[in-house]
């Protein structure tokens, strides 16, 4: 009962998925065909308010509840992360859904996207077993 605050963000955060369109198979469709401004507008804004809230948390040297300080450590360029970022982009676009929308989709009635989410999830364990054999 204690973990209850998460299932009411889940909740909340599927329905600002839906209310938004972000879950739309015709929204997506509309992006990759550079069609509409509506998911840029959305991914757009997602990125400034990450970028800020990354900002005042360097900035303030914000804790977290526990009061534990916040460290955000300095990434490396990978190009293991461009090609990862293109299959990602690719299977959005075939797909209509990438992983947070999932199971939003799968809530309103969109039921065939599990099929997606199988997929994912059977990718996830096949990278997991040749992990080891990839350039890191």
């Amino acid at each position: 009962m204690r973990n209850i605050k998460y299932l009411f963000a889940g909740l909340l955060f599927g329905i600002v998925l839906v209310k938004s369109e972000v879950i739309s198979w015709f929204r997506v469709q509309e992006m990759f065909r550079l069609q509409s401004f509506h998911m840029y507008g959305i991914i757009g804004s997602a990125i400034a308010v990450g970028m800020i809230s990354v900002l005042i948390i360097k900035r303030f040297k914000i804790k977290t509840l526990s009061g534990e300080p916040i460290v955000i450590p300095d990434k490396k360029f990978n190009w293991g992360n461009v090609y990862g970022g293109l299959i990602f982009g690719l299977g959005w676009a075939i797909t209509g859904a990438c992983p947070g929308p999932l199971f939003a989709q799968i809530g309103s009635g969109f039921l065939v996207t599990s099929v997606t989410l199988l997929s994912a999830i059977l990718g996830t364990w096949v990278y997991g077993l040749v992990r080891e054999k990839l350039p890191q």
